[in-house]
């Protein structure tokens, strides 16, 4: 299996601060990585190194076989992401958003109709397609922004929190988009703050004041720490945070 995220030492700093401290990781393609830590721990912003959004103040890394410092446009081009927010706009359609976004993604226009009905079949949404997105319960929003961030057929999507505020039956079926997408080869980056959710990962990262503590299987980590949980090991690690 090729390997779609190398990092070596990257850091970034504010000023005096150093928010992320010389991380060294790999992920393969095909593989869900779980990418965790408390708030203010540094994933959200090494996050953004690897998705283009931000450069690093030192070390390496290359995203999809392109370098984070002079190939950011080939990153963005190769990548999905979807944030912790809703991302598609509440005001267009359904159908609308799917076309808007396939465009940005460069999907010429026969491709694009193509993806359009094939997402639209495969979530059962030919009675939603020609309905505004602010009129649909939040787990579909959630199911249809993750699609939609796919539907270029990227190299790896970035997903940060992306099960934020739906139910647990939702979440599920969410991971369940997921996996049907990393079984065709697309790498899933993943931040979560739900634990149960680091079991359905590959393998888990856990941040702790800007630096990697563990890195490893949710069974290995598991082991590891003495731990019933990944809950139970995130605790263990987050305890011994010197920052807030």
């Amino acid at each position: 299996m090729s390997k779609v995220i190398i990092t070596e030492k990257l850091t970034k700093k504010f000023d005096d601060f150093t928010a992320v401290d010389a991380i060294s990781f790999e992920v393969e393609q095909g593989e869900i990585f779980g990418f965790l830590g408390a708030n203010g721990a540094g994933k959200t912003t090494a996050m953004r190194i690897l998705s283009g959004l931000s450069y690093p103040t030192s070390g390496k890394a290359e995203v999809a076989g392109f370098d984070v410092y002079n190939q950011v446009e080939d990153i963005k081009r190769n990548i999905g992401y979807m944030s912790q927010k809703f991302s598609l706009y509440e005001n267009l359609t359904v159908r609308e958003n799917i076309h808007f976004f396939g465009g940005i993604y460069g999907l010429g226009r026969k491709e694009l109709k193509q993806a359009s009905e094939e997402l639209i079949s495969r979530l059962h949404l030919g009675p939603e397609a020609n309905k505004l997105v602010k009129s649909l319960p939040l787990g579909w929003k959630q199911k249809i922004a993750f699609s939609v961030a796919i539907l270029h057929r990227p190299k790896i999507v970035f997903l940060d929190e992306p099960t934020g505020g739906v139910d647990p039956i939702t979440r599920r079926q969410f991971w369940e988009l997921i996996y049907e997408a990393t079984s065709q080869g697309i790498t899933a980056f993943v931040t979560t703050h739900y634990m149960d959710e680091a079991e359905y990962c590959d393998r888990v990262s856990i941040m702790v004041d800007g630096a990697i503590a563990a890195l490893d299987t949710p069974a290995a980590l598991k082991s590891q720490f003495n731990a019933s949980s990944m809950d139970a090991v995130f605790l263990q690690l987050a305890r011994a945070a010197k920052r807030s």
